[in-house]
């Protein structure tokens, strides 16, 4: 059992700011067998991934206190503890190629042991709240590949699992924040051998000084049979990603309360101050 002093060696928290925001990223050690048991009695699930970075957290929060964040708990929360998300044809695949697997008695149990999750993020509330309603704005992706100073990065994993070296199940989020604003991606990867290919993406763009996000979900699919590619470019989200189908697009708007404008004039009113003394 690990003492606290080497826990907390383990344990690395950042935190960068960005006008209004404060951009805090906790980096832990995966999770130990008696808090993953604890997890998996309280979701009611058979479980949990066998890389479970509980500890880790990429959160964004206002001064105001409204924000997002992105952890591996509430990730797993979005999986299905009562039917596995691959279409019977496909499981009867699996299971044909992978017979002699002892990872198999998983796939026959009333739960979705690929893990797939549409989670996409956590909504802070230590006060005033976000409003979210669907939108048909759209995150500018041009845009955000023009060449722009980064004056933050972070890029940590939430989730990771082999399927028994069948495949293998990814839960991931990174962000970079530049002059104009800051980019989030949350991606969800799933390769299961043999069967398919599944990628689950969320999207959030904040430009600076507006006082909204665009979050945006898309999720896309497709058999390894319908994809001409070589092996080693089936472990490639980014050459994968554009050969999928798309199953589910959403586009939300995250506005923000009144109160944000108010809490950086007074944040502002209070530097001058300060800077004046």
């Amino acid at each position: 059992m690990s003492s606290p002093e080497n826990s907390e060696k383990r344990r690395k928290e950042e935190e960068f700011s960005f006008g209004p925001w404060k951009i805090i990223a906790i980096k832990d050690h995966i999770s130990e067998s008696s808090t993953l048991q604890s997890i998996e009695e309280s979701l009611s699930i058979p479980q949990l991934p066998e890389m479970f970075f509980g500890g880790n957290v990429l959160r964004i929060k206002h001064l105001a206190g409204f924000g997002i964040e992105f952890n591996a708990l509430d990730a797993v929360k979005r999986v299905d503890t009562k039917q596995d998300s691959i279409q019977v044809a496909a499981a009867a695949t699996w299971q044909k190629a992978r017979s002699g697997s002892e990872h198999l008695n998983k796939v026959i149990k009333p739960f979705d042991w690929t893990f797939t999750t549409d989670y996409r993020g956590t909504l802070i509330n230590d006060g005033p709240e976000m409003r979210v309603s669907e939108t048909e704005e759209c995150i500018d992706l041009e845009r955000l590949k023009v060449r722009e100073k980064i004056h933050f990065y972070e890029d940590m994993t939430l989730f990771e699992d082999e399927l028994a070296d069948n495949g293998t199940a990814t839960l991931g989020v990174k962000i970079r924040v530049m002059q104009s604003g800051f980019f989030l991606l949350l991606r969800f990867f799933l390769r299961v051998d043999g069967v398919l290919i599944r990628i689950n993406d969320t999207r959030i763009f904040h430009e600076a000084g507006t006082n909204f996000m665009l979050r945006e979900f898309c999720s896309k699919e497709k058999k390894i049979s319908e994809l001409d590619l070589q092996p080693h470019e089936l472990t490639d989200p980014v050459v994968i990603d554009r050969l999928l189908d798309i199953k589910l697009q959403t586009a939300e708007r995250l506005d923000f309360p009144p109160e944000a404008k108010l809490a950086e004039e007074s944040a502002a009113a209070a530097a001058l101050t300060t800077q004046a003394t």
